[in-house]
């Protein structure tokens, strides 16, 4: 397999992996039925104007009349509306329009009857584009959220500590909308596919503590802003739990995960003659560690590993972490590529693509990179030392420099990172 070869191949099974989380395929399987009120359709993360359409689409051609509604999404997701109001705010780190979409939503779900329908679509990117906390500022706000995304965090421990900073996470806009019908339709970009985590879960009860949230923020010391400590010390910042009123009708379903992308992305190597083996949807850990770690696995599989029959493509989804030590370009998603290219130098039958399912790789224009045992070699000659570049957090910078960035744009879904590893 020449270069240019298994670039696209890899290519062609990340675009299989988003398609199969489409919404506007997936939509028609989860429509809830028209109620005798209002029908008031809320959303909020990357994948929530792609949803609104498709709920959209699907409920006028059903004939059932009038909705109303708001999503907040980000900058390249938002799509043209009928009925339902669109905000754009900043991802990852929350924006003056976070915190309007947060106050108008408040406003919309409040005052509904029992005979009203709230329906919440819900995916990845929410916990930032929704945001409004107790007695804390702007700039508190987003030096919480600096924080988290600075310090390793696992996404779990991230939105516990949201959650309770939080006027909307939590379940509070299930409080909120009580005793209305709600049915919280989600896209899950987490790990373990727990809607409670989505988005920090706006809809849906909250079985973490603020005893939890403090002591994530003790674990990994975090230096948060003093006013964001007080709160998480007043009772007044636990979510409402499971076992109240607020959530025994209401319905859950997630309609599209990482697993479902990776088996999609499986088919289609296999309709090539590829054999593919998922190793884990699951995957934790920091980006670079896990990066060498499956260079190594690579390089057992192509020296004969007799659990894997070759070519085969190893595929996995998840989320990394990226403790900062620099301020280089990056994302988890193209640092653990150039952790795995520093891993397979020099060899001439491994090949990867490491990419995020939103279409942005951190905070570059990015959704990921593709390397081979020969990346390292080129980007040496473009005066670029890996190693180096990977200690300064600059995977971006690396892989831009040899022309093998995946630029996708926004795709308008979110299942998480997407690994594919081609051994020939």
């Amino acid at each position: 397999m020449i270069i240019k070869e298994t670039k696209a191949f890899l290519l062609d099974l990340f675009k299989e992996a988003i398609a199969a989380a489409d919404p506007a395929i997936l939509m028609a399987g989860y429509m809830p039925k028209k109620p005798k009120g209002r029908t008031v359709v809320i959303g909020l993360g990357k994948a929530s104007g792609a949803m609104a359409l498709a709920f959209e689409s699907e409920w006028f051609a059903a004939g059932n009349g009038e909705v109303e509604g708001l999503i907040v999404t980000s900058k390249g997701n938002g799509k043209k509306l009928k009925n339902i109001k669109t905000i754009i705010a900043s991802h990852p780190i929350p924006d003056e329009n976070s915190s309007i979409a947060a106050r108008q939503m408040i406003e919309l779900v409040s005052g509904l009857t029992k005979d009203d329908l709230v329906v919440a679509l819900i995916s990845g990117g929410g916990s930032a584009l929704l945001s409004l906390a107790n007695g804390i500022s702007a700039d508190e706000k987003q030096a919480v959220n600096k924080a988290l995304l600075n310090n390793g965090v696992p996404i779990a421990k991230m939105n516990c500590i949201r959650k309770h900073l939080s006027n909307v996470k939590g379940g509070r806009l299930a409080k909120l909308a009580y005793p209305a019908k709600l049915v919280s339709l989600v896209i899950s970009d987490v790990v373990g596919n727990d809607p409670a985590l989505v988005a920090s879960g706006p809809t849906i009860a909250d079985e973490t503590t603020r005893y939890d949230a403090l002591k994530i923020i003790k674990d990994y010391q975090l230096d948060l802003p003093k006013a964001a400590i007080a709160w998480l010390n007043n009772p007044k910042s636990e979510a409402p739990k499971p076992s109240e009123k607020y959530f025994v009708n209401n319905e859950i379903h997630i309609i599209a995960n990482a697993n479902m992308s990776l088996k999609a992305a499986a088919k289609m190597a296999e309709q090539w003659g590829v054999k593919a083996y998922i190793i884990s949807d699951a995957i934790e850990g920091e980006a670079s560690i896990v990066g060498f770690e499956h260079a190594e696995l690579a390089l057992q599989i192509s020296k004969g590993n007799e659990r894997f029959e070759k070519p085969c493509v190893i595929l996995s989804g998840g989320e990394t972490t990226v403790s900062l030590r620099h301020k280089g370009k990056g994302g988890r998603n193209s640092e653990y590529l150039l952790s795995l290219a520093l891993g397979i130098h020099g060899v001439d039958n491994v090949f990867a693509l490491a990419a995020d399912t939103d279409g942005i790789d951190g905070s570059e224009n990015n959704a990921g990179a593709y390397a081979d045992g020969a990346s390292v070699e080129r980007m040496k000659k473009a005066g670029v030392l890996a190693k180096q570049y990977l200690q300064k957090n600059n995977a971006y910078s690396a892989f831009e420099a040899v022309n093998d960035l995946i630029v996708t744009g926004a795709t308008a879904t979110n299942v998480n990172d997407f690994r594919a590893i081609l051994i020939g």
